[in-house]
C-alpha cells in the first residue's frame, strides 16, 4: 500500500474512538461510582488498564495481521484450536445476555420518544414489559432467520450519531451556564472526600462496569498494518485514543455533576434504578430546557437510540452466531445438529439456541424484576459481569504470542522487554477475571442469583458441545 493511502496515527485514533466510546459509559460511571469520585477511578483504569490493553491488541494484530477472525485466530495460532473454539465461544456466549437487554432497551427509547417521560414506561407491571420484551425478541429471532439483515448501515448511522451526541451534550453543557446563567446548575464540589472515592465493597463490585466501558478496542485490529509506520504511528494513534477517551469521560462527568445530585441518585435502590434506566435521556431532556428547546434533543437521542438497540439486537443474534459456527477451526467442536442452515443461510438451531437461552434471561426477570427500570438495571449489571469475560482471551493471546517471540514475528511491538510484556499481559488479565468475580455481587439476592447461574450455564454449555460432537462422531465411525 502506498504511503499516500496509509492511515495516519490520528486518523486511527479517532476511528478507534468512535467505536469504543460513548454516552453511556459516562453516565454508567457517574450514577455506579457516586458522581465526580468516578474521575479518580477513570484516570487508574485508563492508566493501569487501557493504555496496556489497546498497545497489546497493536502487537496482537501486527503479529496476525493476514488472520480475518480477530480474537480466535489469534488463540487458534498461540494455543491450537481447541482453545480458539472456546474463545469463539465466550464471545458467542457473551452475546447471550446483551441480546436480552437489547429489547428492553429499545421499548424504553420508543417509550421516551413517544411519552417524554420516565413514568409511562416505569409504571408498567414487570410482567407486561417482559412479554414485550419477549415479543420483540423473537420478532428478530424471525427476522434473522429470514437472511434478512439489512440492518448494518442503520446501526453504523445510529451508532455514529449517538457518539454526536455524546461530544454535543459535553460542548453543550459547558457552554450553557454562559448562555443560560439562571438554568438551575449544580456546583461542583472539588473537596477531597468529594473527590477521592471510598474503597468499600460497592466500589469494588463496581468495577466490572468500567472494564466494560473501556473494553472492545480489538475491533481495530485489523488496522495495524494500514498505519504508516505501525511500529510509531500505531502506538501513538492508541495513546491518542487514551487522552480522548479520558478527556470525555472526566469532561462528561463534570457535566454531568452540574445536573445531578449523586445523593439524590443514592436515596434508595428505586431511585437508583431509575437513575440507570432513564439517566440519560433525563441528561438530554434536561440540556433542552436550557436552551429553550424544549424536548428537541431527547427526541432526537431516544429515536436514535431506539434504532440503535433494535439494529445492535438483529445483528448481535446473527453476527456473533455467524463468527463461532463459520470458524473452520471451531467446527470440529460443534454438533452438526448446530451446523443446520436454512435456504436464506441463516443457522437455524443456532438460533434456536438464542432464543432459548437469551428467552429464558427475559422470562426468568418476570419472577425477580422489580419493575422495568429494575430490570434494565440488573441487565446492564449483568452485562458488565459477562461481556469483559471475552477480553480474558486477548490478553491470554498476548502471552501466548510473547512466549513465541523468536516464532512469531510483529511489524510492532508493544515492549520489547519480554518480562515487562508478560507482566501486563498477566496484570490485564488478572483485572478482567477478578473485575468480573467482583461483579457478581449484589445485594439484591435475585440479581446475584442471576449473575452467578447465567455465566455457570453458558460455560457448562460450551463445554458440553465439543463432548457431544466428539461422540457423535465416534457412533458415526462404528456405524
Amino acid at each position: 500500500m502506498e504511503d499516500s493511502k496509509k492511515i495516519k496515527w490520528y486518523g486511527l485514533a479517532f476511528m478507534a474512538f468512535s467505536t469504543v466510546w460513548g454516552f453511556g459509559n459516562v453516565l454508567n460511571g457517574f450514577i455506579y461510582f457516586n458522581g465526580i469520585q468516578v474521575v479518580f477511578s477513570w484516570v487508574l483504569m485508563f492508566a493501569l488498564y487501557f493504555v496496556p490493553y489497546a498497545l497489546m491488541v497493536g502487537e496482537l494484530g501486527s503479529a496476525f495481521k493476514n488472520s480475518g477472525g480477530g480474537v480466535s485466530s489469534w488463540v487458534h495460532e498461540t494455543f491450537g484450536p481447541k482453545l480458539a473454539y472456546y474463545a469463539g465461544w465466550t464471545y458467542w456466549a457473551c452475546h447471550v445476555t446483551y441480546i436480552a437487554s437489547k429489547g428492553s432497551g429499545g421499548l424504553k427509547a420508543l417509550s421516551w420518544a413517544i411519552f417524554r417521560n420516565a413514568e409511562v414506561y416505569d409504571s408498567l407491571p414487570t410482567l407486561y414489559v417482559q412479554l414485550a420484551t419477549l415479543a420483540v425478541f423473537l420478532f428478530f429471532c424471525w427476522f434473522a432467520s429470514r437472511g434478512l439483515n439489512p440492518l448494518k448501515q442503520l446501526a453504523t448511522i445510529a451508532g455514529t450519531s449517538m457518539f454526536v451526541m455524546s461530544i454535543l451534550y459535553i460542548l453543550m453543557m459547558f457552554a450553557a451556564p454562559a448562555i443560560n446563567p439562571n438554568g438551575g446548575y449544580l456546583s461542583l464540589d472539588f473537596s477531597f472526600d468529594k473527590i477521592v472515592p471510598q474503597f468499600n465493597v460497592n466500589y469494588f463490585t463496581s468495577l466490572s462496569i468500567l472494564v466494560f466501558a473501556v473494553g472492545g478496542c480489538e475491533k481495530i485490529s485489523p488496522y495495524v498494518n494500514k498505519v504508516e509506520n505501525p511500529s510509531k504511528g500505531f502506538p501513538k494513534g492508541m495513546i491518542a485514543l487514551a487522552i480522548m477517551v479520558m478527556v470525555c469521560a472526566i469532561l462528561g462527568t463534570f457535566a454531568m455533576g452540574m445536573m445531578f445530585d449523586p445523593t439524590v441518585i443514592n436515596a434508595s435502590p428505586e431511585s437508583f434504578n431509575s437513575y440507570v434506566s432513564n439517566g440519560a435521556y433525563w441528561s438530554f431532556q434536561k440540556l433542552g430546557q436550557y436552551y429553550h428547546m424544549g424536548d428537541a434533543l431527547l427526541i432526537i437521542y431516544a429515536l436514535c437510540n431506539m434504532i440503535g438497540q433494535f439494529s445492535t439486537l438483529v445483528l448481535s443474534i446473527d453476527a456473533p452466531l455467524r463468527m463461532l459456527l463459520d470458524n473452520e477451526d471451531a467446527r470440529q467442536f460443534i454438533p452438526s445438529k448446530l451446523l443446520k442452515q436454512n435456504k436464506y443461510g441463516a443457522y437455524v438451531n443456532g438460533i434456536k439456541m438464542v432464543v432459548v437461552l437469551s428467552g429464558s434471561i427475559i422470562l426468568i426477570q418476570i419472577i425477580g424484576g422489580k419493575g422495568a427500570a429494575g430490570v434494565l438495571a440488573q441487565l446492564n449489571k449483568l452485562n458488565s459481569v459477562c461481556m469483559p469475560m471475552r477480553y480474558i482471551w486477548v490478553f491470554l493471546a498476548y502471552i501466548g504470542l510473547r512466549k513465541a517471540y523468536d516464532k512469531i514475528p510483529a511489524d510492532y511491538r508493544f515492549v520489547k522487554c519480554q518480562p515487562i510484556a508478560l507482566f501486563f499481559g498477566g496484570w490485564c488479565l488478572f483485572v478482567t477475571a477478578a473485575c468480573c468475580i467482583m461483579g457478581v455481587y449484589s445485594t439484591d439476592l435475585f440479581t446475584m442469583a442471576l449473575n452467578v447461574i447465567t455465566p455457570v450455564v453458558l460455560t457448562a454449555l460450551g463445554l458440553i458441545l465439543p463432548a457431544i460432537a466428539k461422540r457423535e462422531k465416534a457412533n458415526a465411525i462404528t456405524e
